[in-house]
């Protein structure tokens, strides 16, 4: 499985990380596929392809993508 394989997962509690204000709580992020399983088995933070980093609890089909994740992947997709 290359680095590059993702898929989307969304976070139930907002507590950003990141210096910059910002609407990471209300979208679905990227992640790495590899580090789902760990995470939700052992509740360890994911950091998606934007910087945000939760631990995920929610159902991301029921968000919006994240606008900067979206363009991060499609930029390592060329």
């Amino acid at each position: 499985m290359s680095d590059l394989d993702t898929d989307l997962i969304v976070e139930e509690r907002v507590t950003p990380v990141t210096n910059e204000g910002g609407d990471h709580e209300r979208f679905a992020h990227y992640v790495k596929k590899s580090a789902i399983l760990p995470s939700s088995v052992e509740g360890t933070p994911l950091e998606a392809l934007c910087g945000k980093k939760w631990v995920p609890t929610r159902d991301p089909s029921k968000f919006p993508v994240c606008p900067e994740c979206k363009e991060i992947y499609e930029g390592l997709l060329t």
